[in-house]
């Protein structure tokens, strides 16, 4: 069966997205990235207090201590992931979303054996969607790159819902000078940056968006 037209694509997932968000356009999303992070009882606060909580690849929720938050409504995750405590705990409870930029390229991976056998994924259009971000980050002329799993999503939820404000936080993108080598994170160890990745060139973009005003990173 063929996928569906993209402007399809952008109607289903809203309406995925909508009952998890009270069955109402959400005013807020929270993107909570892998980046480490120090306790803050606000910043957990605003994230389990949005109208939508994305999260994504490599995670582990809140314990004792709060830092990011325990809620979990949207998981963004990619074939290559190394998954977190929380990556598919709970996984028939939430909405999974596959990115898989590479599949414009050469990658062709099937789903890692050890995923759950139940777990129901949809995956983000490459034409809808992957291809704007690449458009927004101003990839177009380099032959192959595609962005990070947590910018595709804030460009993603922007793109679906373009009148909530983006709570941004685990990001290290943010910064004039992200990391280049690796990506620490949160929990678990530093991930290897692969060159199809402009760490640079995202940075600018977010740094963009928050000027535009609807993108708000939490300190």
């Amino acid at each position: 069966m063929l996928p569906p037209p993209a402007p399809q694509q952008t109607q289903i997932l809203r309406r995925l997205l909508l009952p998890r968000a009270g069955g109402r356009l959400p005013r807020t999303v929270a993107v909570v990235g892998n980046a480490p992070l120090g306790p803050s009882a606000d910043r957990a606060a605003a994230i389990d207090g949005a109208d939508l909580v994305v999260r994504m690849t490599t995670f582990a929720v809140d314990g004792d201590e709060p830092a990011i938050g325990r809620r979990t409504d949207v998981v963004v995750v990619h074939r290559a992931l190394q998954p977190g405590p929380d990556t598919f705990r709970d996984h028939a409870q939430r909405l999974y979303l596959l990115a898989e930029p590479g599949r414009a390229y050469w990658e062709s991976e099937p789903l890692p054996a050890w995923w759950p056998v139940d777990l129901e994924l949809v995956p983000i259009s490459n034409q809808e969607f992957t291809s704007r971000t690449r458009s927004a980050l101003r990839l177009g002329r380099v032959a192959v790159a595609w962005p990070t799993t947590g910018t595709l999503a804030v460009h993603l939820m922007h793109r679906l819902f373009p009148h909530a404000r983006i709570l941004l936080a685990g990001s290290s993108l943010v910064s004039s000078r992200p990391a280049r080598a690796a990506l620490d994170h949160h929990w678990g160890g530093a991930v290897a940056l692969t060159p199809e990745h402009k760490l640079a060139r995202e940075s600018r973009a977010l740094r963009a968006w928050q000027r535009a005003g609807w993108l708000e990173p939490l300190a």
